[in-house]
């Protein structure tokens, strides 16, 4: 196996020194590419969903729980299944504390398509606390590209399902898809700060563009500090 070479302390900081100028030059392009997602169109969802969860029946915007945003985890888990995608399971396990989320009016909640009586207990197993629903046999997934006929049918003739992530925005009871990722573009996905780049609202921080775009719905001014996630008032 090759290994790093060794070098002395004064050799590691020029390189360092060097690779920390990429890293910044990176992190800019970064920033520039999440404005542009924030400047993303976005389009009216006008179909009537319908989830099961720990409290019955909602609907999409039920989902919101009365914030701002939503970020759904498509997470791949098929009626006939007994437990839910290895894959799917890590990236969930990855996700923080939701109160940080909140903070920043935003939801998360994982969809899948196995019924909530199977949902429940490889939930429990896993010790999860996010909100989870069912869409059944709904096309939600389908829908926001969850299935795609672009990975070409699989055998039997069913489109296969694969993880993703899709943002929505409320405004009033109207209710807006933003934006959506699926396979690597799920990757470095999990903490607070990487769900809120793919938001039209954002980190909801003044040096973001477009700028003002946070409290364009008249929403209050979000912490301008992470607190202890304790601390909020949800």
């Amino acid at each position: 196996m090759s290994l790093p070479e060794i070098v002395s302390r004064a050799e590691w900081r020029a390189a360092r020194a060097e690779l920390l100028d990429k890293e910044n030059a990176v992190t800019r392009a970064l920033d520039a590419l999440r404005a542009e997602r924030r400047r993303l169109p976005m389009v009216p969802v006008d179909r009537e969903y319908v989830f099961e969860g720990g409290d019955g029946k909602a609907t999409l915007l039920d989902l919101f729980q009365g914030r701002q945003q939503l970020v759904v985890h498509h997470f791949v888990f098929e009626p006939e299944w007994e437990t839910g995608c290895r894959c799917c399971s890590a990236f969930l396990d990855q996700i923080g504390h939701l109160a940080h989320l909140h903070a920043r009016r935003t939801t998360f909640a994982a969809v899948s398509r196995a019924p909530f009586t199977r949902i429940l207990p490889f939930k429990a197993r896993m010790g999860w606390t996010v909100p989870w629903y069912s869409s059944d046999a709904g096309d939600f997934g389908a829908d926001f590209g969850v299935v795609s006929e672009r990975d070409g049918a699989a055998e039997g003739g069913e489109l296969p399902a694969r993880p993703g992530v899709s943002c929505f925005l409320s405004d009033g009871d109207r209710v807006f898809h933003t934006y959506s990722a699926h396979g690597r573009g799920l990757e470095g996905l999990g903490s607070t700060t990487s769900l809120l780049d793919l938001t039209a609202l954002g980190r909801q921080e003044p040096w973001e563009e477009p700028r003002g775009r946070a409290h364009a719905l008249g929403a209050p001014a979000t912490p301008e500090h992470p607190r202890y996630h304790d601390e909020y008032d949800d």
